[in-house]
């Protein structure tokens, strides 16, 4: 009995080293065959005693259908093999990795100057981006007809329904619900009707309001100097431009020192060694009006900048179509 187990022991070991089917055959004839093992096993039990032939018999009969199955399994898995063309998995290959995702650039930025702005008090507010004609123009002090709407190239959806061309809409509608002190931002999604290699129809914006008392152009000053240097870094210059915007008044544009050639001229500041970033200014008293605020008792500032132009600034970039291009070799780089 002992013999017969040792036999199958071998023949098992032996058909595991196999990778060939010739191999596998091979066994087959030498294990199974008229002149196998098995067979010689066979023939010589007749020298056993009586009463351990029965035995012996009956186990080298399973052993043969064992290893006879165990080798026709062996030749068809091989076989299937060959077919696929798959040889198997090599444990000490290394994993292939699965990519790993991350954030949109313009996400990213976002992000960042959402978290400046939290840092000095400020709540987010987010709001509808297919907007009243009211919010949108009307209650920021732009009346229907009024050739400052010029200034915003707009999608209408009918004739009081627009997609909205800035987030100040819900400047207006955070100060309807709540009254003084008052310090949001409003980060999302805007439209006009524009598209070269500085606009795209839809764009991002971040826009800030604060009102309470006794609030000053030098709080403005100070609240977007200390936004830019944590932005960029400490050693970028500002300075405010006067300008003008129906909401706010007075308004001012604030330039960066350009972060190219640190103010001294190069060909993206066109030689004048600054670049624009956002607009600014004191809200009109006619906002406050429209929305029930005393103007003798209160007084407030705002700001609004497009994400792709900080992201732009912020990563050297030179085409604004790149953020919606898709393309992975440039998303990766951030």
């Amino acid at each position: 009995m002992d013999n017969i187990e040792k036999i199958k022991d071998d023949a098992l070991a032996e058909l595991r080293n196999a990778s060939e089917t010739e191999e596998i055959r091979a066994l087959s004839v030498r294990y199974l065959g008229r002149k196998g093992v098995i067979t010689q096993f066979l023939r010589n039990i007749s020298g056993l005693p009586a009463k351990e032939r029965p035995a012996a018999g009956k186990r080298a009969n399973e052993v043969k259908k064992e290893l006879d199955a165990a080798f026709s399994a062996a030749a068809e898995l091989l076989a299937a093999r060959k077919t696929s063309g798959d040889q198997g998995i090599d444990v000490s290959l290394p994993g292939r990795t699965v990519p790993r995702g991350y954030l949109h650039p313009l996400t990213q930025v976002t992000r960042e100057i959402c978290e400046i702005f939290v840092r000095m008090g400020f709540d987010i507010a987010e709001g509808p981006e297919v907007e009243k004609d009211y919010y949108n123009f009307e209650a920021l002090n732009i009346p229907k007809d009024h050739p400052a709407r010029d200034m915003q190239d707009t999608f209408y959806v009918s004739d009081n329904i627009v997609l909205r061309t800035q987030t100040s809409p819900m400047q207006v509608r955070t100060m309807e619900k709540q009254p003084p002190p008052v310090r949001i931002i409003s980060p999302g999604k805007v439209y006009r009707c524009d598209s070269d290699i500085t606009h795209t129809p839809m764009f991002s914006q971040v826009e800030g309001l604060l009102v309470d008392r006794n609030v000053s152009f030098g709080d403005l000053k100070g609240t977007l100097t200390a936004f830019v240097h944590r932005m960029f870094d400490e050693d970028t210059k500002l300075r405010f431009r006067p300008s003008f915007f129906p909401f706010t008044e007075p308004s001012a544009e604030v330039d960066i020192q350009c972060i190219m050639c640190r103010g001294k001229g190069c060909r993206v500041c066109s030689h004048s060694g600054w670049l624009e970033i956002l607009g600014s200014g004191m809200v009109h008293p006619a906002v406050f009006e429209n929305v029930g605020y005393d103007t003798s008792r209160y007084s407030g500032f705002a700001f609004g900048m497009g994400v792709e132009r900080i992201a732009m600034l912020k990563y050297s970039i030179d085409d604004i179509r790149k953020f919606f291009d898709n393309d992975l070799r440039f998303l990766r780089q951030f």
